[in-house]
């Protein structure tokens, strides 16, 4: 197979009939030879997806029949084999799990601010506070530089890390971001409601950051969820690997330490004899 297209997106928008979709998208992606995972619930759509050119392209086609789903515009890489196992098409309550009622991102969303201006104001030194609502495991490999980090290991812990927050970030400029946006998009809703007054998230996420900007301000790689493990801020696969025993993101320093020995163990779950 020549560069293998990887293509990942989300929509918040009402979703009908989705028993009927899942099915035309199982049918396409059999026939395309697609690998990765489509998630539909009545909130939106979020995928991961991995193929040729002209597999994708279907894909996209059908994507954009659903209605509501027509401007559909995903975010692309390359990678030189296929990041994924198998396909997947999933019907959920929510396309990202985060358990807190009344967040509608379609209907109530967060101001968000595009990668170029987090650029122009990282540049300018305006006074922002970064907040990484990513999980630690993530956010060990690269973040952007003076970020905070919400200390979680789960989406679902967010809400409770909120609560955390000094009281005076409530009123400072906070720019919120993640792998790709979709977090963001019910956590942003969410710290407003909670009192946070002025709330931006970043459009797009790191991925699309990178895409735009490079690696200004950013310090490391970026975690993805499939076999990539990460990405640099050209959007390349890097030497970044899973612990096979505790699944922790590696980097190539941590490779080099004794005490990891490829499917059994590494310095984060090593146990001394």
């Amino acid at each position: 197979m020549s560069a293998c297209i990887n293509i990942s997106t989300y929509k918040f928008a009402p979703l009908d009939d989705l028993p009927s979709w899942r099915e035309r998208l199982q049918q396409v992606s059999r026939a395309r030879r697609l690998r990765g995972t489509i998630l539909l619930s009545p909130e939106g759509i979020n995928l991961f997806v991995a193929g040729t050119r002209e597999d994708i392209d279907a894909l996209l086609v059908e994507l954009r029949s659903i209605p509501g789903l027509e401007d559909l515009t995903p975010k692309e890489s390359l990678s030189a084999e296929q990041p994924f196992n198998r396909m997947l098409v999933k019907i959920k309550k929510e396309i990202i799990a985060f358990g807190v009622e009344g967040i509608d991102p379609a209907r109530r969303p967060t101001a968000k601010l595009t990668a170029h201006t987090l650029k122009q104001w990282l540049d300018e030194g305006r006074p922002i506070t970064l907040l990484d609502a990513r999980n630690d495991y993530e956010i060990r490999m690269g973040t952007f530089r003076g970020a905070i980090s919400a200390h979680i290991d789960h989406f679902r812990e967010f809400p409770d890390a909120v609560a955390r927050l000094p009281e005076e970030m409530k009123e400072r400029p906070l720019v919120m971001f993640c792998t790709g946006g979709i977090r963001c998009e019910k956590a942003g809703p969410f710290m407003e409601r909670a009192g946070f007054k002025h709330v931006h998230q970043l459009d797009g996420g790191i991925l699309k950051y990178f895409e735009e900007c490079g690696g200004a301000h950013y310090d490391g790689e970026c975690f993805v969820f499939d076999r990539r493990v990460c990405v640099d801020p050209a959007l390349r696969e890097t030497n970044s690997k899973l612990c096979f025993n505790c699944q922790m993101p590696l980097t190539e320093a941590e490779q080099r330490d004794p005490r990891y020995v490829a499917d059994i163990s590494c310095p984060h779950c090593f146990k001394e004899p």
